[in-house]
Formats: structure tokens, C-alpha cells, sequence
């Protein structure tokens, strides 16, 4: 059983009947009563850390109330109060201080929770789940190399930690060290500790494992399924939308969007002719792959539209493409689509791989194919 944390030092339990009385009113959900009885218990008792704990988080839950970032920011700044004074349980100051980190996220401040969070790591270094939090914190601003170093030294304190494997060997992933990652997301699922159970951990070994040649990939996209975090075994992307209709390849008439696909087929030499054009030129339009899609080849594009906003520079070298997919807004304004030119030269094998989002069909318009030797395949089916 989990300790119950010690909240009150020796001079709020002399106080312990109006403090409880305030938090009583805060439990029912008489939230500006709450606040007000914290608030006259910080006057009476400036020096209570428990009093002004009860009002950030009064505070807290006003702001989710009233939907406030501004009641958000005071409670963010009360927590904080809370560790300033004397004499507060350590219990009080890691409630305090973790709630603080977590309500900046929410604002998206990240450098600020960032340094809330490595005040809680300098205040209880031998406590491994905020340096874990801390980890988090680096990869949310995208610093993989700092956080890299934190989980490395978690798991060199806890070696079966498994929120920092499964975050290290993520991050190992990133750094495309395939083989290096796999059992570090293995070990880290299989821990089944809290945190590891998550969608993201499940496609990176998937992916990993498949890379690898390994078949048990499809085991892990099969748990991953089975515990709610893909469509299905072959739909894999993160953010779905419930309902709707899967299947890997669609006729224009399933679609819905037949016109559209008329005026592509019509109008391809059109579009052909502008993409060789661009092509052809010497300053470089075309951008490789950078998702680390591709096993081995060059694979290029030249984007026109990125989500749901046009690329102007890119469409003044294909202007009748882009004045022809203006008349689509369906696709032109896709908030989770691109429009793009893709180049791959002979011999490219791209890994098998899903996109983000299960909301959005990709078309795909042959330009310049050769007869023989090229396909493409959607689950089980090579065209």
C-alpha cells in the first residue's frame, strides 16, 4: 500500500480543523467557497504552507471551471509560494511543485516546467520517477540529447525501470540505432510499469522489429491493437477518428471526391510537364524524405500544400497545377494532408510504415512510371 503522504507540519496541525473544513467545501465542488476560505486562512496564517496549498489548488480548479489560463497562471504561481516558505513537508513540496510542472505543460510554458522540474530532481535526487518526469519534459522541446542523459543515469540507479526503457529506447529509435532500441522497448512494455503502456512505444517496436527482418513485429502491433491503441493490426496511426470506414485501397467512386479524381486523370500531362520543369532546374526544389522512411534510394519532394496552407513560393514554379487543385478545396485545405510532388529513383524500397492519422486518404498520381519492376503495396496488396 502506498503511504499516505504527511501534508501538514507542526503548526498546521494545530489548524487542522479549518483547514479541513476549507478542503471540504473544495472536495464537494464549492469552489469559490473553497477559495475564499483558503484565502482567509493565507491572510490569517501567512506562514501555513497547507493553507496555500488549498488555495492553488482551489485556483486550479477554478481555472478548469471557467476555462481561464489567467486563474491557471495563479495557481501555477500560488504552488510555487507553497515551496518558498518554511518548514513545509517534503511530501507537500513534490505535490506541489510536480502539479506546478504539469500545469505549465498545459500552457504550453515547457521551459518553465522544464526548470520546475529540475528543482524537483536537485530537491530529491534518489526519487527516479521525477527525473523520469524531467526526461519527459526534455522531449517535449525536442532536447532528445539531454534526455537521453537523464534516463541513462535513471536506469543506471533503477536497471529495470520500465518508463525510462521504453522512453530510451524511443529515443535510441530516433537516433535510427534500430537494433540497439528493440530490447529497450521490449523489456520496458513487458515491465508493464506505469507510463509504458502507450501506442507510441508499441508502433516504435513494431517498426523497429519489422526493419529488423524480425516477424514478431506483428505480435506487437496485435497487442497494440488488442489494448485499444491502433485501428487495427495494419492501421497503426496514433490519432484516430472513431468510425470511420478502413480498407487499403478505394475505388474514386468510395471515395466520394470523383470529380477530383477525373480532373487529376484528365489534366495529368499538365501536371507532369510543370514537375519535370521543376525537376530540370538547377537550384534544388525538390527535399529528400525525412522521416526516415526509406531503406535504401533517394526519394525527393516538392511540396505545394502542407496542412491545410499553401506553399506560394512552390506554386509560382507550378502555377496551372496549383490553380487546377485550387478548385478542390477538400484537398487544398486537408488540415492533416499534404500536396506534393515525389520523385524515387530506381532501386528505392521505402519500409513498410503508416501514417499519423486514420482521417485523411492518400492519392496517389502516376506521372512518369516505368512498365515493369515498380509497385507499391497497402496491407497484403501489391499493385
Amino acid at each position: 500500500k502506498k503511504k499516505k503522504p504527511k501534508l501538514l507540519n507542526k503548526f498546521d496541525k494545530t489548524i487542522k480543523a479549518e483547514l479541513d473544513a476549507a478542503e471540504k467545501l473544495r472536495k464537494k465542488g464549492k469552489v469559490e467557497e473553497a477559495l475564499r476560505a483558503f484565502e482567509a486562512l493565507v491572510n490569517q496564517y501567512p506562514q501555513s504552507p497547507r493553507a496555500r496549498y488549498g488555495k492553488a489548488q482551489s485556483e486550479d480548479d477554478l481555472a478548469e471551471k471557467m476555462r481561464s489560463n489567467e486563474m491557471l497562471q495563479k495557481a501555477i504561481n500560488t504552488y510555487d509560494e507553497v515551496v518558498s516558505l518554511p518548514n513545509v513537508p517534503s511530501d507537500l513540496i513534490k505535490l506541489s511543485l510536480k502539479r506546478e510542472a504539469d500545469r505549465q505543460q498545459f500552457l504550453g510554458r515547457m521551459r518553465g516546467s522544464l526548470v520546475t522540474l529540475q528543482k524537483l530532481v536537485q530537491l530529491f535526487p534518489s526519487d527516479t520517477s521525477f527525473k523520469n518526469d524531467l526526461g519527459v519534459g526534455y522531449l517535449l522541446i525536442g532536447d532528445n540529447s539531454n534526455a537521453k542523459k537523464v534516463y541513462e543515469e535513471v536506469l543506471s540507479l533503477a536497471p529495470n525501470d520500465g518508463f525510462a526503457k521504453v522512453h530510451y529506447g524511443f529515443i535510441l529509435k530516433a537516433e535510427n540505432k534500430i537494433a540497439e532500441s528493440i530490447p529497450y522497448l521490449k523489456e520496458g512494455l513487458e515491465s508493464g510499469d506505469p507510463g509504458t503502456n502507450d501506442g507510441r512505444f508499441y508502433f516504435h517496436l513494431g517498426d523497429a522489429l519489422q526493419r529488423m527482418g524480425d516477424k514478431e513485429a506483428y505480435k506487437w502491433y496485435e497487442l497494440g491493437y488488442q489494448r485499444g491503441h491502433f485501428a487495427s493490426v495494419w492501421q497503426r496511426s496514433l490519432y484516430n477518428v472513431k468510425g470511420l470506414k478502413a480498407q487499403p485501397w478505394w475505388t474514386a467512386r468510395e471515395t466520394g471526391y470523383t470529380e477530383l479524381v477525373k480532373s487529376l486523370e484528365k489534366n495529368w500531362k499538365l501536371i507532369r510537364d510543370e514537375g519535370l520543369a521543376v525537376m530540370d532546374k538547377k537550384r534544388s526544389l525538390f527535399l529528400p524524405e525525412d522521416e526516415n522512411l526509406r531503406e535504401k534510394g533517394d526519394w525527393s519532394q516538392f511540396t505545394l500544400w502542407q496542412q491545410g496552407r499553401k506553399n506560394e513560393n512552390s506554386c509560382k514554379s507550378v502555377p496551372k497545377t496549383c490553380a487546377l487543385l485550387e478548385r478542390f478545396p477538400e484537398a487544398t485545405g486537408c488540415r492533416r494532408g499534404q500536396i506534393k510532388y515525389s520523385i524515387m529513383h530506381p532501386g528505392t524500397h521505402v519500409w513498410p510504415h503508416t501514417g499519423p492519422t486514420n482521417c485523411r486518404l492518400r492519392m496517389h498520381l502516376g506521372l512518369v512510371i516505368p512498365k515493369k519492376g515498380c509497385k507499391i503495396r497497402c496491407a497484403q496488396e501489391n499493385r
